[in-house]
């Protein structure tokens, strides 16, 4: 459970954590809200290519399930503190 400043984090002020009331893709005709329920942080690692072969995109940082029950995983910049 780590706290980060998301204005460091390319977002506005506020603090963004697990438990934290969020907007995903604040200011676009996608923003939904939701709880953040869990930080990745530094487990977010690189993709995976071998050769010319994409194996698997990088992991995203924050999993936070929306307001209908659906869990949407996103990153700094798609994810903005609440208040």
């Amino acid at each position: 459970m780590q706290a980060t400043d998301a204005a460091a984090a390319g977002g506005p002020q506020g603090k963004i954590a697990v438990d934290s009331a969020v907007r995903v893709y604040p200011g676009t005709p996608r923003e939904v809200q939701g709880v953040v329920v869990e930080d990745f942080g530094g487990y977010s690692g690189q993709s995976v290519d071998i050769g010319e072969h994409h194996i698997v995109d990088a992991a995203r940082r924050w999993a936070v399930q929306l307001a209908d029950g659906s869990l949407i995983f996103v990153d700094d910049d798609d994810i903005a503190a609440i208040g």
